[in-house]
C-alpha cells in the first residue's frame, strides 16, 4: 500500500518512486510541495501540471509529498521544511491571528467553496437540519480542516453542543467507524468522506452530507501557501508555479478522465472510476464554482475574505486586527484571463 511518495520533474520526465528522485537541470528551481492530503481525484490539477511539462516549461523541479490533514500544512510551510503548500486558508487565519510573524501567506485560492462537512448517516438519525447534530457522538480527526472549523460552524448554525460527544479518531478509521456506527458521523472534506462510505458499502441514500457553506459558514477553503521567505527570494519561481498550476486545474476540469488517469498513475492503488467521480464532485462543489466561471481561478474577494475573518473573529476568538491583506497576497497570480477554467 503507496503512504508515502516523492514525485519529481526534471528535464520533462516524470519519475515515480519512495524517496527517489532524478537530478534536477541546473537552471531549474528546485521547489518542494507538500499537499493536504493522499493524492485522490481533487489533486488532479497538481498532477496534470507536472505529467504536461507546465513545471518544467516554467523551470521548475517539483517535489510533491503527501499531506496529514489541511491543518498540518501550515507550519511545514511557515518553518521552510516545503516551500509551498496546499492548506486551510481559515487555519492560516488563526495561525496569523496568533503570531503575525510567521513567514507564510496564501497566494492562490483553489477551494473557492469550502469542503467542509459533518457526514453521517440517515439509519443513525442524521438529517440535512444541523439540528440532527445534537444528542449525536462525532468522529474528528484532530488535523482535519473542518473540525478545525467546528466552533465557526456551532456559531453560525445555532448549535446546542451540550449533548454532543466528540471522539478524536485517526484518519483511517474515520470511515469505517461510521459505517459500522460507531459513531453517528465524521468530520471531513464532503467529497471524501462520502466516496469512502460508499467503498465500504455504505448506500448513497443512507449519507447525509451537512455542507457547511450551506449553513451560515461563509468561508474560502483551501489555498496554495508559499512560505514568504522563499517567495521574495523566488519571486519568477513562484509566479511560475502558479501559472502551471492554473493550466493544471483547467485541464482537470475541461478532461476529469485525464485527471484521474493522472492521479492513479501517482496512487496506483486507487481505482479510477471512483476517482473521475470524487473529481467532478469537488469540481462542481469546489473549484470550478459560478465565481471561478466568471474570475477565473487562484483570486479572491477581499470583501468576502475580511468578512470571513470577522465571522471566525466571534467564532474561535481571532483577537489581532489581522485583514485579509495579510492573509492572502495576490501580486503573484497571473492575470485573471490566464487563469479561466472550462
Amino acid at each position: 500500500m503507496l503512504n508515502r511518495r516523492l514525485f519529481t520533474l526534471a528535464a520533462g520526465s516524470l519519475v515515480l518512486g519512495a524517496g527517489v528522485a532524478a537530478p534536477a537541470l541546473a537552471q531549474n528551481t528546485p521547489i518542494r510541495f507538500t499537499l493536504d492530503w493522499r493524492i485522490e481525484g481533487p489533486a488532479a490539477g497538481f498532477m496534470l501540471a507536472q505529467q504536461n511539462g507546465y513545471f518544467a516549461d516554467e523551470g521548475l523541479d517539483v517535489t510533491f509529498d503527501v499531506g496529514a490533514g489541511s491543518v498540518e500544512v501550515i507550519p511545514r510551510v511557515a518553518t521552510g521544511t516545503y516551500n509551498m503548500g496546499f492548506g486551510d486558508i481559515n487555519s492560516l487565519i488563526k495561525f496569523l491571528d496568533e503570531d503575525a510573524s510567521q513567514p507564510v501567506k496564501a497566494i492562490m485560492m483553489i477551494y473557492e467553496t469550502p469542503t467542509f462537512a459533518v457526514v453521517g448517516r440517515r439509519s443513525l438519525g442524521i438529517t440535512d437540519d444541523p439540528k440532527s447534530l445534537e444528542g449525536k457522538t462525532l468522529g474528528a480527526p484532530p488535523p482535519d480542516g473542518a473540525f478545525a472549523q467546528w466552533p465557526a460552524f456551532v456559531e453560525a448554525a445555532g448549535l446546542d453542543t451540550s449533548d454532543i460527544t466528540i471522539e478524536s479518531i485517526g484518519f483511517p478509521v474515520r470511515e469505517p467507524m461510521l459505517a459500522q456506527g460507531d459513531v453517528d458521523a465524521v468530520f471531513g472534506f464532503a467529497f471524501s468522506v462520502i466516496l469512502n462510505l460508499k467503498a465500504q458499502g455504505v448506500p448513497d441514500d443512507d449519507i447525509v452530507p451537512i455542507l457547511m457553506a450551506e449553513h451560515g459558514l461563509n468561508l474560502y477553503g483551501n489555498a496554495i501557501m508559499v512560505n514568504t521567505d522563499f517567495a521574495e527570494s523566488n519571486p519568477e519561481a513562484v509566479k511560475g508555479m502558479l501559472r502551471a498550476l492554473a493550466k493544471g486545474f483547467a485541464d482537470a476540469a475541461a478532461d476529469p478522465a485525464a485527471g484521474a488517469a493522472a492521479v492513479v498513475a501517482a496512487n496506483d492503488i486507487l481505482d479510477v472510476n471512483i476517482e473521475i467521480e470524487r473529481l467532478e464532485m469537488a469540481n462542481a462543489m469546489n473549484i470550478n464554482t459560478a465565481y471561478v466561471q466568471e474570475n477565473g481561478i487562484g483570486g479572491v474577494d477581499m470583501e468576502r475574505l475580511n468578512a470571513a475573518i470577522e465571522q471566525l473573529r466571534l467564532s474561535i476568538g481571532i483577537s489581532s486586527d489581522i485583514s485579509a491583506e495579510d492573509v492572502f497576497d495576490a501580486s503573484y497570480l497571473p492575470p485573471a484571463e490566464e487563469r479561466m477554467m472550462p
